[in-house]
């Protein structure tokens, strides 16, 4: 699997979103029913949604989030073999969480540091990494 980071709006076909999400300073990370491991929220476009009101539609159906900001960040995609995707990452701080909808995710935890039994190890800690540097390095 190989995971390569662009500038934002560098691609031009997004297939996924995923969003960083803070809480209180904290990261938002996700767990699905009947599963183990963590994720961050995001997902699929629909094929009639602009990358941003898919960030916003994922971290409300997946966290439970009321109010927060949102900006887009960087663009990402991962090749595994003959498969491609796509996907803009967005940063989230969240201000107010209400109750989480009961779609695909059981519950929602909040870290400091990113949790070690992910759903995505491959991906998440790379993403986190550069957005760590974006931000240290006032791009974001």
């Amino acid at each position: 699997m190989k995971v390569q980071l662009y500038n934002l709006k560098e691609l031009s076909l997004y297939k996924f979103v995923v969003i960083l999400a803070k809480h209180n300073g904290e990261w938002i990370f996700c767990r699905k029913k009947g599963s183990d491991t963590w994720e961050f929220p995001g997902g699929h476009i629909d094929g009639h949604e602009k990358p941003i009101d898919a960030a916003k539609r994922e971290l409300r159906e997946e966290t439970g989030a009321e109010e927060f900001s949102i900006k887009p960040v960087f663009d990402y995609s991962v090749a595994d073999g003959d498969s491609f995707s796509s996907g803009m990452v967005f940063y989230a701080d969240v201000s107010k969480l209400g109750k989480l909808p009961d779609f695909e995710m059981e519950k929602i935890a909040f870290f400091k540091e990113v949790p070690q039994k992910l759903t995505y190890p491959e991906i998440v800690p790379i993403l986190v990494k550069h957005f760590n540097k974006l931000k240290l390095t006032g791009k974001i």
